[in-house]
């Protein structure tokens, strides 16, 4: 009989919390519907409702390009610590 491989359970982090509540955020406010659902305050004459979801996409940009940034972080790490303890 082989050994199965030992499996380890995910490791969660500070920084992979971050990451989540970045990559979440953007859904939970589209879901939320009747938060935005109204025409007043316009800006430049458009309602809410459309320029709240056109902010929203310069917005998930940015809390996307944030969660990257900080898993390449993470991923170096990671790295660093493991390949320096080999050593």
């Amino acid at each position: 009989m082989s050994e199965a491989p030992e499996v380890r359970p995910p490791v969660v982090t500070p920084v992979r919390v971050v990451i989540a509540l970045c990559l979440v955020a953007p859904f939970v406010a589209m879901l939320w519907v009747g938060s935005y659902a109204k025409t007043d305050p316009a800006f430049i004459g458009v309602p809410f409702f459309y320029w709240y979801q056109m902010l929203w996409v310069l917005i998930s940009t940015a809390l996307t390009m944030l969660a990257y940034r900080l898993w390449q972080h993470d991923q170096r790490g990671r790295k660093g610590a493991k390949g320096g303890a080999a050593q």
